[in-house]
């Protein structure tokens, strides 16, 4: 089963996502496009999406009453999809909806621990009228990992995955598969100022906004989902159809493909630097492939949490460095998870051969068609040569894959 080709339609069968159900109210709002996909997304991009009990802090009605999915602690995605790429539906997923749980202690976030963190009396007043019986998510403006509000998210950081979005072609970034983020929403300044008092000990500064993105499911390589690779392999297999040796194979190299995209994504996205002998490319700071990244229903994994893949300048000397450092960084965790992956497909269609063989041959076929990998064999084991954006041979780097 071969990757489908990077496209703007296609005809995969959409698929209804599973998960805990979620309300949220959609309010109009301004905000900053990404230009690829215009034309593309419908209408109802132009929003926010706030929790019923945030509501009350609004003047205006809502629009549209959402129907979601919980994802992650502060995300929401749609069951249904809303649009195709690359042949694959995708999902609307909108970062920054509000969270249910206290960050300083092991209970919900309630609305009498909220009122407890304003000290505005008319928020308190029109915060006690919201409705009961729906669960409890807020949007805070407590100052949280440094560039966003806890239960929302930050202007900075959600300009930062839209510039990586724009670098990309709509869900491809040089074989990297992203979740690309097709617009910020920003709040409305009267909920904005409301939210911003309720804190606990630091207020956040800057502008508190919506990530809306395009996910091509909800499911995780590990952490903050329901449904993982690591913890649940057989539900992954069945949620997306993995029924046949050929299409679990087929799944196996989608995702080892793609996985090792992202191992590379210095070397993919390596450019010339601002001064002679220096060269950027794009690095990961405080994302990892095991929370931040989702699967396609073909195997293929994408990278969503965007804001944590900034730009990086280094020197010639370092350059060699930096990739064998990135490759390091995730090598485990991708690793990992094709170990569920393939103790799932022999479990189900048989052992297939011997352990390292069968990596082989996997690897063949996962990177035959990458520009930037090539396998080589050397004594005793076998080589992944790290090419680069630039073409420039002084700066490939040859990793050991497997020891024969």
């Amino acid at each position: 089963m071969d990757p489908v080709p990077v496209g703007r339609t296609g005809t995969a069968a959409p698929r209804r996502l599973r998960g805990t159900p979620l309300t949220l109210l959609g309010y109009p709002a301004e905000g900053r496009v990404n230009p690829q996909f215009l034309g593309i997304v419908p209408e109802s991009f132009a929003r926010v999406y706030v929790p019923p009990g945030l509501a009350p802090l609004l003047r205006e009605s809502p629009v549209e009453r959402g129907e979601f999915l919980e994802d992650d602690n502060r995300g929401a995605v749609r069951p249904d999809p809303i649009a195709t790429l690359d042949g694959v539906p995708y999902y609307l997923s909108v970062k920054g909806v509000g969270s249910a749980f206290d960050p300083f202690a092991d209970r919900p976030l309630d609305l009498a621990t909220v009122l407890e963190l304003t000290e505005d009396a008319e928020t308190r007043r029109r915060l006690s009228a919201a409705p009961t019986g729906a669960p409890a998510r807020f949007i805070t403006g407590e100052l949280w990992l440094r560039g966003s509000p806890y239960g929302g998210q930050g202007l900075g950081h959600a300009s930062q995955a839209l510039s990586v979005s724009e670098r990309a072609d709509l869900t491809n970034l040089n074989g990297f598969r992203i979740a690309p983020v097709v617009r910020i929403s920003y709040l409305p300044p009267e909920l904005e100022a409301a939210v911003r008092g309720i804190h606990w000990y630091r207020r956040f500064p800057g502008r508190i906004v919506q990530e809306l993105r395009l996910v091509p499911s909800n499911v995780r390589i590990y952490f903050h989902a329901r449904t993982t690779v690591g913890a649940d392999a057989a539900g992954v297999f069945d949620q997306f159809g993995v029924d046949t040796a050929a299409r679990a194979y087929g799944f196996e190299v989608n995702f080892m493909r793609s996985a090792l995209a992202m191992l590379t994504l210095f070397a993919r996205s390596l450019r010339r630097g601002p001064a002679p002998e220096e060269f950027r490319g794009l690095d990961y700071h405080d994302v990892w492939l095991d929370k931040d990244a989702v699967l396609a229903p073909d195997g293929t994994v994408h990278f969503v949490d965007l804001e944590g893949i900034e730009e990086v300048t280094v020197g010639r000397a370092a350059v060699r460095e930096k990739i064998e450092d990135q490759i390091y960084r995730s090598l485990y965790e991708g690793m990992f998870a094709y170990e569920q992956l393939e103790a799932e497909r022999s479990r189900r269609f048989g052992p297939g051969g011997p352990r390292k063989g069968r990596f082989e041959s996997l690897l063949e076929r996962a990177l035959a068609t990458d520009p930037f990998l090539r396998l080589r064999r050397a004594p005793g084991r076998l080589e992944l040569e790290v090419r680069n954006a630039l073409s420039e041979r002084e700066l490939y780097l040859t990793f050991p894959i497997l020891d024969l």
